[in-house]
């Protein structure tokens, strides 16, 4: 049992310089992936094997994202909501998209704050694909311009950017239904 360990080690380890030799002349790019909160080493690899560094071949991000079958479906007729999925689209892309997804709605981050904003409206699948688009949108500005770096903008970005009555309504509300009371505001002295 432990000569098969041994062995199974060495392969992994065959595997793993080989992917090392593969990756060197992408290098840079896998580095500027790593920045995305989420993506590490091995997801910047399996990123890069999967669409390439090329960006020139998607005109758009949105290219991207449709070409990766994670772009939304708007699927009406005559005023009615049918059901549609994003397609079949690349299962191994779909996978690092979904590890990087999960890792990065338990963040503390902007994207985070995304997914946990779009799960309470739209449900987890939707949030999934929504917060996946999103990561190739980031994947397409990085890759198609070499000296763009990623800036998280932080978990407050959709609070500071609210309008104050607006925020102020909705407190309200919120205030209404802990306490069951109506509110009214009154101007300070």
């Amino acid at each position: 049992m432990t000569d098969r360990i041994d062995d199974l080690s060495a392969r992994i380890e065959t595997v793993s310089r080989r992917i090392e030799d593969k990756i060197a002349p992408y290098a840079a790019a896998a580095a500027q992936l790593d920045e995305i909160i989420g993506v590490g080493a091995i997801a910047a690899q399996e990123l890069i094997a999967e669409i390439g560094i090329d960006m020139s071949r998607f005109p758009t991000a949105g290219h991207l994202a449709s070409w990766a079958k994670f772009a939304p479906i708007d699927n009406n007729s005559a005023g009615k909501k049918k059901g549609g999925s994003t397609g079949k689209g690349n299962p191994w892309l779909a996978a690092t998209l979904a590890e990087i997804v999960a890792v990065t709605s338990r963040s503390n981050t902007f994207l985070g704050e995304r997914y946990r904003r779009l799960s309470k409206r739209r449900g987890r699948k939707r949030a999934i694909v929504a917060l996946g688009n999103s990561v190739l949108t980031i994947v397409w500005h990085l890759l198609s311009d070499p000296d763009a770096r990623y800036h998280d903008l932080g978990p407050d970005f959709y609070q500071s950017r609210i309008a104050t009555q607006r925020r102020e309504r909705h407190l309200i509300r919120q205030l209404e239904r802990l306490t069951g009371k109506t509110v009214t505001l009154q101007p300070t002295a």
